[in-house]
């Protein structure tokens, strides 16, 4: 009788090739070998043909899913990072505007049609970095003012901790264009699909970091130890040349991290044959209408919740998730208008959100967004990049734009930037940001602060018409533009738009769909209501607890969360 060893084996693995290693995974599903025997035989030649059958030729794409390679990502634009990481499946870390100095990033220039908006492209950028240095140390003064050093704290640590605050002000004014950096761990699946996207996208800055991705997926990766190891086959060879020689070829073998899996992405056909589709079909639906405002009592945040008793309530959620991406309008005021739509309709929108899509195509998103707690979330650029971080959940964003106004950073419990002697400044930075965007776009800029009270900041109620989309491209129909966005320069605007979408400041608004479970929506209230995290997010996470306290009073206990207007030690961080 034969005797089976009844004792489980675990060990962890270090140093094999991603490639070579999802391929040994794999292979427990064809073969009785272990881990390590199947490392021993396969070469990085053998992966390569299994990949090119099983993932390529049969679609495995879950083979994948076990190859995870690390990039770090150097010098790109504040914009490019969110389109990056806008990935469920998704690890990785940013630079912090909070403990990093973003004057010495530097930031990222596009190519304008036109050289004088190019020269003027630059001059408001230069203007909104010195602006940042200057409401960041006029608004230090303020804090100085309102917080007296306590007896018994170290001057350095003072001034350490209310210049943090400070930048936490002045940080809104941070154009899209400056440069950041990030590190990210993705496993190759992931990584096909992020490639895929960004070829695809509108931005020549994304599209080629697409190309650099796949190119450093598929290139010689940088190896951390390699000086190290140089330094040891010298040693080596002294004693013995002829091993000195094998150590040598070992450590100067090239190690490629996805040489396969991604080598043949290109932008996907099914995205770009279906964005059109959809825009058309936002436009039919909703062509010139105003944005209907926010909630008074909630005015960055709305659950959405399908009234009681309707019929075709998932029909009409995907249909309407599917155009909201599309479109700068509230999630509910697309659903209005969508609801009134007939059943037939109803489903040829939907139909059009999968008309294209081939056989390993996933479903878009926006089907991923049509159940559990949906948030409709209106809040500045610099709040939505530290709330876009969570991954367990469904983000749907919208275009950047500037219909949606600023905001303005005065906080509960310290000085407000509104009453400072930098107010002004902050305020002509920020119009003279939005003022190039409608020159160089055509496209009239609400240049609108947010109205603020003691409680809430409130988004303005002005109404702000959106672009019309026909067959031909965009017909742009708009109100008479704000006196705060007058052009002084009179000049037709060159047809760039996508460029000057890099100056707009991180105090732009911008809206999106967050859709979650409960656990999700309590996790991030808890977590983003803490008194150390910025007032933005703070003010998000406690109106997404208010929706859901209204919505399910029964549920509200379970959260434990503090409210951002309670006072605040400004010296405790």
């Amino acid at each position: 009788m034969s005797t089976f060893q009844n004792e489980t084996d675990v060990y962890a693995i270090h140093g094999a090739d991603p490639e070579v290693l999802a391929y040994a995974m794999a292979k427990y599903s064809r073969s009785a070998l272990t881990l390590r025997e199947s490392l021993a035989e396969i070469s990085s030649q053998k992966a390569e043909q299994f990949l090119n059958t099983f993932y390529f030729q049969y679609g495995h794409r879950s083979i994948a899913d076990l190859a995870h390679v690390a990039f770090a990502i150097e010098r790109l634009s504040l914009l490019a990072a969110i389109d990056l990481v806008d990935e469920q499946r998704w690890d990785g870390q940013e630079r912090s505007t909070r403990y990093q100095n973003f004057r010495k990033s530097g930031y990222y220039t596009p190519t304008f049609d036109d050289p004088e908006r190019q020269a003027e492209y630059t001059k408001v950028i230069d203007s909104l970095f010195d602006g940042y240095t200057e409401i960041g140390e006029g608004m230090l003064t303020e804090l100085k003012a309102h917080s007296p050093r306590p007896e018994g704290m170290d001057e350095a640590a003072y001034t350490r901790t209310l210049r943090a605050r400070a930048y936490d002000m002045a940080r809104y004014l941070l154009p899209l264009a400056t440069n950041t950096s990030l590190g990210q761990i993705t496993n190759a699946r992931t990584l096909e699909g992020q490639v895929a996207r960004l070829l695809g996208s509108d931005y020549p800055e994304i599209r080629a970091l697409g190309e650099k991705l796949r190119d450093a997926a598929a290139g010689p990766a940088w190896q951390v130890n390699e000086a190290a190891c140089a330094d040891l086959v010298q040693a080596i060879r002294a004693l013995e040349p002829e091993i000195a020689q094998t150590a040598d070829e070992l450590i100067r073998r090239e190690v490629r991290v996805s040489p396969t899996l991604v080598k043949y992405t290109t932008p996907s056909e099914f995205t770009r044959a279906t964005k059109p589709l959809l825009q058309q079909a936002a436009a039919e639906l909703l062509g010139g209408e105003s944005i209907v405002p926010m909630p008074p009592d909630s005015p960055n945040v709305e659950l959405i919740t399908p009234p009681t008793g309707e019929t075709l309530s998932l029909e009409i959620d995907l249909a309407t998730s599917l155009l909201y991406p599309h479109t700068q309008y509230r999630f509910r005021q697309i659903r209005n208008a969508v609801a009134a739509l007939s059943e037939k309709r109803i489903s040829e929108i939907i139909d059009l959100g999968l008309q294209h899509r081939g056989r390993h195509d996933e479903l878009p998103r926006a089907f991923a967004a049509a159940n559990g707690l949906r948030f409709d979330i209106l809040m500045d650029i610099g709040g939505f990049r530290d709330m876009h971080r969570h991954r367990r959940c469904t983000q749907l964003l919208q275009p950047w734009t500037t219909a949606h106004g600023y905001e303005l950073p005065d906080f509960p419990s310290q000085p407000a930037l509104s009453a400072s002697p930098v107010f002004a400044r902050y305020t002509e930075l920020i119009q003279q940001a939005f003022a190039f965007h409608a020159k160089a776009t055509g496209v009239p800029a609400n240049a609108t602060a947010a109205i603020t009270s003691p409680k809430l900041a409130a988004h303005s109620a002005a109404a702000v018409p959106l672009p019309h989309f026909n067959g031909q491209g965009i017909q742009m129909k708009w109100a008479a533009p704000s006196s705060a966005t007058s052009a002084t320069d009179n000049k037709p605007h060159q047809c760039n738009p996508h460029a000057a979408d890099y100056v707009l400041p991180l105090a732009t608004r911008c809206r999106s769909l967050f859709t979650m479970d409960f656990a999700e929506a309590l996790y991030i209230s808890e977590l983003r209501s803490t008194p150390a995290g910025h007032w933005s997010y703070r003010n998000v996470a406690w109106q997404m607890y208010s929706e859901v306290a209204k919505q399910y009073p029964s549920l509200a206990k379970h959260f434990r969360i503090r409210d951002p207007h309670e006072p605040i030690d400004l010296l405790v961080r």
